[in-house]
């Protein structure tokens, strides 16, 4: 393998510019020449590359975002677009792609591999929900934002004696809720895998304000419902003035954390060791804070969860 490349799809995440540097040196170190494909799916079918080295990579490890954008393509979920991308790589002399992005990248990446390219998938999302890997590039930063955000609401609840509701991203996953709401002591936590029933949530404000609390942090993760919804019939339950916050997009952006620097440095320079091993249609994943490779088929057989004992232990604490 002689010149390989690498991309970034769908939602931006924190640490991608890690990864892909991770990908480029670590290429360039092995002797391959590393090309970069503009605005993800997108640019393979446009032919929109540029080759990438050391300097390409300068200084970016501290960059939130991707400098190589990222875009959504429905072009290549046709038969005609895929056959459009894969002749492009094949015209640059492309020989293996690394993909970095979700489970909708990953699903490119898949019909990529089947085609006879050699693809390897970085899992880059602050959603925390791909099968098979304790966590995804990205997940660390957001709840460290969602953290920082309720630290100063709570302030201003406090000061108020008001209810908060949080409303948070994720998807269809509660793990950034259900990390934000043990680290920030929320006293309720809805999520979209586990059953909530309202009454029960008032019960355990009414209880807080009966031992003299009167502010409450209530997280709900987007895959739940509306927070806006949400915090409005609270407020119609309980009587008391209750406001809601919609984080919105503002958990996506920002300077990665260490954790996911050192996470996205690790999976980026392990995508290229896999290439150049002949592996293809496979993600890396850490698992025990192990990383390696996992093939695509074996990890679609499993279904993501946030860890429960940690949404369990956040009810317990927050009694």
């Amino acid at each position: 393998m002689k010149r390989i490349a690498v991309l970034t799809s769908g939602g931006d995440s924190p640490g991608m510019n890690a990864a892909i540097r991770a990908v480029v040196r670590k290429g360039h170190h092995h002797g391959l020449e590393v090309v970069g494909v503009q605005r993800g799916y997108a640019g393979l079918i446009q032919g929109d590359f540029k080759s990438m080295n050391l300097g390409s990579v300068g200084d970016i490890i501290h960059r939130g975002g991707t400098i190589l954008h990222t875009a959504r393509s429905e072009e290549f979920k046709t038969a005609e677009g895929q056959a459009k991308a894969v002749e492009n790589l094949r015209k640059h002399g492309v020989e293996g792609l690394v993909v970095i992005g979700g489970d909708g990248s990953f699903r490119g990446a898949r019909q990529l591999a089947a085609k006879g390219l050699a693809t390897v998938g970085v899992p880059g999302t602050i959603d925390n929900d791909i099968p098979g890997t304790d966590f995804t590039i990205g997940f660390d930063t957001a709840i460290n934002t969602v953290i920082q955000c309720i630290d100063r609401i709570r302030d201003t609840a406090t000061s108020h004696e008001r209810t908060y509701v949080v409303e948070v991203m994720g998807r269809n996953a509660g793990d950034i809720a259900v990390w934000a709401g043990l680290a920030d002591g929320a006293e309720s936590i809805l999520i979209p895998e586990a059953a909530h029933n309202l009454d029960e949530i008032v019960e355990r404000l009414e209880r807080g304000n009966r031992r003299g609390k009167r502010h409450s942090i209530i997280i709900v993760a987007e895959g739940v419902g509306s927070g806006v919804e949400i915090g409005q019939r609270i407020k119609e339950k309980t009587g008391s003035e209750t406001r809601v916050t919609v984080l919105g997009h503002i958990q996506r952006g920002g300077s990665p954390t260490a954790s996911d620097r050192v996470l996205a440095s690790r999976m980026g320079a392990k995508a290229v060791d896999l290439l150049l091993e002949g592996t293809s249609d496979h993600m890396v994943v850490i698992q025990n804070n192990r990383v390696t490779g996992l093939a695509f088929q074996e990890a679609l057989a499993m279904k993501h969860k946030p860890d429960m004992s940690i949404y369990e232990l956040a009810g317990i604490l927050a009694i």
